[in-house]
Protein backbone atom coordinates (compact mmCIF):
# COMPACT_ATOMS: atom_id res chain seq x y z
CA UNK A 1 0.00 0.00 0.00
CA UNK A 2 1.06 3.58 -0.67
CA UNK A 3 3.23 4.93 2.22
CA UNK A 4 0.97 7.99 2.52
CA UNK A 5 -2.13 5.84 3.07
CA UNK A 6 -0.20 3.51 5.36
CA UNK A 7 0.72 6.48 7.55
CA UNK A 8 -2.94 7.53 7.67
CA UNK A 9 -3.96 4.03 8.76
CA UNK A 10 -1.27 3.98 11.45
CA UNK A 11 -2.53 7.33 12.79
CA UNK A 12 -6.14 6.08 12.81
CA UNK A 13 -5.12 2.86 14.57
CA UNK A 14 -3.08 4.76 17.18
CA UNK A 15 -5.96 7.15 17.94
CA UNK A 16 -8.44 4.29 18.24
CA UNK A 17 -6.17 2.37 20.62
CA UNK A 18 -5.41 5.48 22.67
CA UNK A 19 -9.14 6.14 23.05
CA UNK A 20 -9.69 2.55 24.14
CA UNK A 21 -6.66 2.31 26.45
CA UNK A 22 -6.23 5.89 27.65
CA UNK A 23 -4.38 4.80 30.80
CA UNK A 24 -1.61 2.92 28.94
CA UNK A 25 0.88 3.91 26.23
CA UNK A 26 0.20 2.34 22.82
CA UNK A 27 2.94 0.08 21.47
CA UNK A 28 3.84 -0.77 17.88
CA UNK A 29 2.93 -4.39 18.63
CA UNK A 30 -0.66 -3.27 19.23
CA UNK A 31 -0.83 -0.98 16.21
CA UNK A 32 0.42 -3.43 13.54
CA UNK A 33 -2.46 -5.99 13.79
CA UNK A 34 -5.06 -3.21 13.69
CA UNK A 35 -3.44 -1.58 10.65
CA UNK A 36 -3.38 -4.95 8.94
CA UNK A 37 -7.12 -5.35 9.61
CA UNK A 38 -7.77 -1.93 8.09
CA UNK A 39 -5.73 -2.87 5.02
CA UNK A 40 -7.67 -6.11 4.56
CA UNK A 41 -11.01 -4.33 4.95
CA UNK A 42 -10.08 -1.62 2.43
CA UNK A 43 -8.68 -4.04 -0.18
CA UNK A 44 -11.71 -6.33 0.10
CA UNK A 45 -14.12 -3.39 -0.02
CA UNK A 46 -12.50 -2.03 -3.21
CA UNK A 47 -12.66 -5.46 -4.85
CA UNK A 48 -16.29 -5.97 -3.83
CA UNK A 49 -17.36 -2.53 -5.09
CA UNK A 50 -15.68 -3.25 -8.42
CA UNK A 51 -17.60 -6.53 -8.66
CA UNK A 52 -20.89 -4.77 -7.88
CA UNK A 53 -20.23 -1.98 -10.40
CA UNK A 54 -19.42 -4.47 -13.18
CA UNK A 55 -22.49 -6.47 -12.18
CA UNK A 56 -24.81 -3.47 -12.31
CA UNK A 57 -23.67 -2.36 -15.77
CA UNK A 58 -23.82 -5.93 -17.08
CA UNK A 59 -27.39 -6.37 -15.76
CA UNK A 60 -28.31 -2.99 -17.25
CA UNK A 61 -27.03 -4.15 -20.63
CA UNK A 62 -29.04 -7.37 -20.39
CA UNK A 63 -32.20 -5.44 -19.53
CA UNK A 64 -31.98 -2.48 -21.93
CA UNK A 65 -30.02 -4.13 -24.73
CA UNK A 66 -32.11 -7.30 -24.94
CA UNK A 67 -35.14 -7.83 -22.70
CA UNK A 68 -36.82 -4.43 -22.25
CA UNK A 69 -37.03 -3.29 -25.93
CA UNK A 70 -38.52 -6.65 -26.94
CA UNK A 71 -41.07 -6.89 -24.07
CA UNK A 72 -39.40 -9.99 -22.60
CA UNK A 73 -39.48 -10.94 -18.92
CA UNK A 74 -37.29 -12.97 -16.58
CA UNK A 75 -37.78 -14.77 -13.27
CA UNK A 76 -37.36 -13.36 -9.76
CA UNK A 77 -37.82 -9.75 -8.68
CA UNK A 78 -36.44 -8.56 -12.03
CA UNK A 79 -39.10 -10.59 -13.82
CA UNK A 80 -41.83 -9.08 -11.64
CA UNK A 81 -40.46 -5.59 -12.41
CA UNK A 82 -40.39 -6.28 -16.17
CA UNK A 83 -43.94 -7.68 -16.04
CA UNK A 84 -45.23 -4.59 -14.20
CA UNK A 85 -43.42 -2.33 -16.67
CA UNK A 86 -45.13 -4.09 -19.57
CA UNK A 87 -48.53 -3.69 -17.92
CA UNK A 88 -48.24 -0.05 -16.82
CA UNK A 89 -45.55 1.42 -19.14
CA UNK A 90 -44.03 3.11 -16.07
CA UNK A 91 -40.23 3.28 -16.18
CA UNK A 92 -38.58 0.01 -15.13
CA UNK A 93 -36.15 1.77 -12.77
CA UNK A 94 -38.94 2.59 -10.30
CA UNK A 95 -40.17 -1.00 -10.17
CA UNK A 96 -36.64 -2.36 -9.63
CA UNK A 97 -36.49 -0.44 -6.34
CA UNK A 98 -40.11 -0.92 -5.22
CA UNK A 99 -40.26 -4.67 -5.91
CA UNK A 100 -36.90 -5.40 -4.25
CA UNK A 101 -37.47 -3.20 -1.18
CA UNK A 102 -39.54 -5.75 0.84
CA UNK A 103 -36.92 -8.45 0.13
CA UNK A 104 -34.12 -6.17 1.34
CA UNK A 105 -35.99 -5.33 4.55
CA UNK A 106 -36.23 -9.09 5.07
CA UNK A 107 -32.49 -9.41 4.27
CA UNK A 108 -31.63 -6.97 7.08
CA UNK A 109 -33.19 -9.45 9.53
CA UNK A 110 -32.16 -12.69 7.85
CA UNK A 111 -28.58 -11.97 6.74
CA UNK A 112 -27.52 -8.64 8.20
CA UNK A 113 -28.00 -4.87 8.03
CA UNK A 114 -24.70 -4.27 6.24
CA UNK A 115 -25.64 -6.74 3.50
CA UNK A 116 -29.08 -5.14 3.13
CA UNK A 117 -27.65 -1.60 2.88
CA UNK A 118 -25.08 -2.70 0.32
CA UNK A 119 -27.83 -4.40 -1.70
CA UNK A 120 -30.01 -1.27 -1.55
CA UNK A 121 -27.07 0.73 -2.91
CA UNK A 122 -26.50 -1.83 -5.70
CA UNK A 123 -30.18 -1.91 -6.73
CA UNK A 124 -30.41 1.89 -6.61
CA UNK A 125 -27.33 2.10 -8.86
CA UNK A 126 -28.95 -0.42 -11.23
CA UNK A 127 -32.12 1.69 -11.34
CA UNK A 128 -30.04 4.80 -12.14
CA UNK A 129 -28.16 2.94 -14.90
CA UNK A 130 -31.40 1.61 -16.41
CA UNK A 131 -32.98 5.06 -16.30
CA UNK A 132 -30.12 7.20 -17.61
CA UNK A 133 -27.64 5.01 -19.57
CA UNK A 134 -28.51 4.45 -23.21
CA UNK A 135 -27.71 0.92 -24.37
CA UNK A 136 -28.11 -0.10 -28.04
CA UNK A 137 -30.79 -2.66 -28.89
CA UNK A 138 -28.59 -5.56 -29.97
CA UNK A 139 -31.02 -7.88 -31.78
CA UNK A 140 -34.68 -8.70 -32.37
CA UNK A 141 -34.08 -12.45 -32.68
CA UNK A 142 -36.13 -14.02 -29.90
CA UNK A 143 -33.76 -16.90 -29.23
CA UNK A 144 -30.73 -14.59 -28.99
CA UNK A 145 -32.68 -12.22 -26.74
CA UNK A 146 -33.54 -15.04 -24.35
CA UNK A 147 -30.07 -16.59 -24.20
CA UNK A 148 -27.89 -13.48 -24.16
CA UNK A 149 -30.33 -11.30 -22.23
CA UNK A 150 -30.30 -14.01 -19.54
CA UNK A 151 -26.52 -14.32 -19.80
CA UNK A 152 -25.78 -10.63 -19.17
CA UNK A 153 -28.44 -10.40 -16.46
CA UNK A 154 -27.05 -13.52 -14.76
CA UNK A 155 -23.52 -12.15 -15.07
CA UNK A 156 -24.68 -9.01 -13.30
CA UNK A 157 -26.44 -10.90 -10.52
CA UNK A 158 -23.44 -13.22 -10.04
CA UNK A 159 -20.89 -10.41 -9.92
CA UNK A 160 -23.04 -8.55 -7.39
CA UNK A 161 -23.15 -11.69 -5.24
CA UNK A 162 -19.37 -11.91 -5.35
CA UNK A 163 -19.36 -8.32 -4.16
CA UNK A 164 -21.46 -9.24 -1.13
CA UNK A 165 -24.83 -7.91 -2.31
CA UNK A 166 -27.81 -8.79 -4.50
CA UNK A 167 -29.62 -6.97 -7.29
CA UNK A 168 -32.49 -9.49 -7.27
CA UNK A 169 -34.02 -10.04 -3.86
CA UNK A 170 -36.03 -13.23 -4.38
CA UNK A 171 -33.09 -15.39 -3.26
CA UNK A 172 -33.29 -13.71 0.15
CA UNK A 173 -36.99 -14.64 0.35
CA UNK A 174 -36.16 -18.21 -0.69
CA UNK A 175 -33.55 -18.52 2.08
CA UNK A 176 -36.03 -17.15 4.63
CA UNK A 177 -38.92 -19.42 3.59
CA UNK A 178 -36.70 -22.51 3.40
CA UNK A 179 -35.94 -22.04 7.11
CA UNK A 180 -39.63 -21.76 7.95
CA UNK A 181 -41.00 -24.48 5.66
CA UNK A 182 -39.98 -28.03 4.77
CA UNK A 183 -38.67 -26.90 1.39
CA UNK A 184 -35.25 -26.38 -0.12
CA UNK A 185 -34.18 -22.99 -1.47
CA UNK A 186 -34.40 -24.39 -5.01
CA UNK A 187 -38.01 -25.49 -4.39
CA UNK A 188 -39.00 -22.02 -3.16
CA UNK A 189 -37.35 -20.30 -6.15
CA UNK A 190 -39.10 -22.73 -8.50
CA UNK A 191 -42.52 -21.98 -6.98
CA UNK A 192 -41.94 -18.21 -7.15
CA UNK A 193 -40.92 -18.40 -10.80
CA UNK A 194 -43.82 -20.68 -11.76
CA UNK A 195 -46.16 -17.95 -10.48
CA UNK A 196 -44.27 -15.24 -12.42
CA UNK A 197 -44.19 -17.23 -15.68
CA UNK A 198 -47.87 -18.16 -15.34
CA UNK A 199 -48.75 -14.48 -14.92
CA UNK A 200 -46.59 -13.66 -17.95
CA UNK A 201 -48.40 -16.28 -20.04
CA UNK A 202 -51.78 -14.88 -19.03
CA UNK A 203 -50.97 -11.16 -19.37
CA UNK A 204 -48.57 -11.20 -22.34
CA UNK A 205 -48.58 -14.51 -24.21
CA UNK A 206 -47.61 -18.15 -23.79
CA UNK A 207 -44.75 -17.61 -26.26
CA UNK A 208 -43.28 -14.81 -24.12
CA UNK A 209 -43.58 -16.99 -21.00
CA UNK A 210 -41.74 -19.85 -22.72
CA UNK A 211 -38.93 -17.53 -23.81
CA UNK A 212 -38.88 -16.12 -20.27
CA UNK A 213 -38.18 -19.62 -18.93
CA UNK A 214 -35.24 -19.87 -21.32
CA UNK A 215 -34.01 -16.45 -20.17
CA UNK A 216 -34.27 -17.55 -16.55
CA UNK A 217 -32.34 -20.79 -17.18
CA UNK A 218 -29.60 -18.88 -19.01
CA UNK A 219 -29.36 -16.33 -16.17
CA UNK A 220 -29.40 -19.02 -13.45
CA UNK A 221 -26.60 -21.03 -15.06
CA UNK A 222 -24.52 -17.90 -15.54
CA UNK A 223 -24.97 -16.96 -11.88
CA UNK A 224 -23.84 -20.45 -10.85
CA UNK A 225 -20.76 -20.15 -13.05
CA UNK A 226 -19.80 -16.67 -11.82
CA UNK A 227 -20.12 -17.40 -8.10
CA UNK A 228 -18.51 -20.83 -8.62
CA UNK A 229 -21.20 -22.80 -6.89
CA UNK A 230 -24.29 -24.69 -8.00
CA UNK A 231 -26.11 -24.91 -4.68
CA UNK A 232 -27.04 -22.22 -2.19
CA UNK A 233 -25.03 -23.57 0.76
CA UNK A 234 -21.27 -23.88 0.96
CA UNK A 235 -19.35 -26.01 3.44
CA UNK A 236 -16.15 -24.27 4.57
CA UNK A 237 -13.21 -26.08 6.18
CA UNK A 238 -10.54 -23.84 7.76
CA UNK A 239 -7.10 -25.03 8.90
CA UNK A 240 -5.01 -22.43 10.69
CA UNK A 241 -2.62 -21.98 13.58
CA UNK A 242 -5.01 -19.28 14.80
CA UNK A 243 -7.97 -21.64 14.98
CA UNK A 244 -9.23 -20.33 18.33
CA UNK A 245 -9.40 -16.73 17.03
CA UNK A 246 -11.22 -17.96 13.95
CA UNK A 247 -13.69 -19.93 16.05
CA UNK A 248 -14.45 -16.89 18.19
CA UNK A 249 -14.91 -14.77 15.04
CA UNK A 250 -17.41 -17.25 13.57
CA UNK A 251 -19.45 -17.55 16.76
CA UNK A 252 -19.35 -13.97 18.02
CA UNK A 253 -19.00 -11.82 14.88
CA UNK A 254 -20.74 -13.86 12.17
CA UNK A 255 -22.97 -15.64 14.70
CA UNK A 256 -22.45 -18.95 12.92
CA UNK A 257 -22.24 -22.35 14.56
CA UNK A 258 -19.16 -24.40 13.70
CA UNK A 259 -17.72 -27.85 14.35
CA UNK A 260 -14.17 -28.38 15.60
CA UNK A 261 -12.29 -31.50 14.49
CA UNK A 262 -9.17 -32.65 16.30
CA UNK A 263 -6.63 -33.21 13.53
CA UNK A 264 -2.98 -33.98 12.95
CA UNK A 265 -0.81 -32.44 10.26
CA UNK A 266 0.75 -35.00 7.94
CA UNK A 267 3.89 -32.98 7.29
CA UNK A 268 5.25 -31.09 10.28
CA UNK A 269 8.68 -29.84 11.19
CA UNK A 270 11.33 -32.58 11.03
CA UNK A 271 8.71 -34.89 9.54
CA UNK A 272 6.71 -35.07 12.79
CA UNK A 273 2.95 -34.68 12.91
CA UNK A 274 1.37 -32.05 15.13
CA UNK A 275 -2.01 -31.49 16.73
CA UNK A 276 -4.23 -28.95 15.04
CA UNK A 277 -7.92 -28.05 15.37
CA UNK A 278 -9.89 -28.02 12.11
CA UNK A 279 -12.92 -25.74 11.83
CA UNK A 280 -15.94 -26.64 9.71
CA UNK A 281 -18.95 -24.38 9.13
CA UNK A 282 -21.74 -23.94 6.59
CA UNK A 283 -22.75 -20.56 5.15
CA UNK A 284 -24.96 -19.34 2.34
CA UNK A 285 -23.13 -18.19 -0.76
CA UNK A 286 -24.34 -14.65 -0.06
CA UNK A 287 -22.15 -14.63 3.06
CA UNK A 288 -18.95 -15.93 1.46
CA UNK A 289 -17.48 -12.48 0.75
CA UNK A 290 -17.86 -11.40 4.38
CA UNK A 291 -16.46 -14.71 5.69
CA UNK A 292 -13.35 -14.47 3.49
CA UNK A 293 -12.75 -10.89 4.63
CA UNK A 294 -12.95 -11.83 8.31
CA UNK A 295 -10.64 -14.85 7.83
CA UNK A 296 -8.04 -12.68 6.07
CA UNK A 297 -8.07 -10.25 8.99
CA UNK A 298 -7.00 -13.02 11.34
CA UNK A 299 -4.82 -15.27 9.17
CA UNK A 300 -4.15 -14.47 5.53
CA UNK A 301 -2.35 -17.81 5.14
CA UNK A 302 -5.20 -19.93 6.48
CA UNK A 303 -5.89 -23.04 4.39
CA UNK A 304 -9.54 -22.87 3.29
CA UNK A 305 -11.49 -25.58 1.47
CA UNK A 306 -14.97 -24.74 0.13
CA UNK A 307 -17.32 -27.44 -1.04
CA UNK A 308 -20.85 -27.35 -2.44
CA UNK A 309 -23.46 -28.72 -0.03
CA UNK A 310 -26.00 -30.61 -2.13
CA UNK A 311 -28.63 -30.94 0.57
CA UNK A 312 -29.18 -30.45 4.29
CA UNK A 313 -31.17 -32.67 6.60
CA UNK A 314 -31.78 -32.94 10.32
CA UNK A 315 -31.21 -29.31 11.24
CA UNK A 316 -31.56 -25.69 10.23
CA UNK A 317 -28.84 -23.38 9.00
CA UNK A 318 -29.36 -20.14 10.85
CA UNK A 319 -27.46 -17.57 12.79
CA UNK A 320 -27.03 -18.02 16.51
CA UNK A 321 -29.00 -15.42 18.47
CA UNK A 322 -27.07 -12.68 20.18
CA UNK A 323 -26.81 -13.10 23.94
CA UNK A 324 -28.09 -10.33 26.14
CA UNK A 325 -25.31 -8.63 28.07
Amino acid sequence: MNPFFSKILVDIARKRLEAKHSDKPVSKKQIVPLVRKFQVEISHAIKEYIYVTIGVFSAGFGLKGFLLPNRFIDGGATGISLLLQNITSIDLSYFLILVNLPFLILASRTIGLKFALRSIAAITLLAIVVHFVEYPTVTDDKLLISVFGGFFLGLGIGMSMRGGSVIDGTEVLAIFLSRKLSLTIGDVLLLINIIIFSAGAYILSIEVALYAMLTYLSAAKTVDFVVDGVEEYVGVTIISEKHEELRIMLVEKLRRACTIYAGKGGFGSNGKSYDKDIIYTIVTRLELAKLQTEIDKIDKNAFIVMGIVKDLKGGMIKKKPLKDH
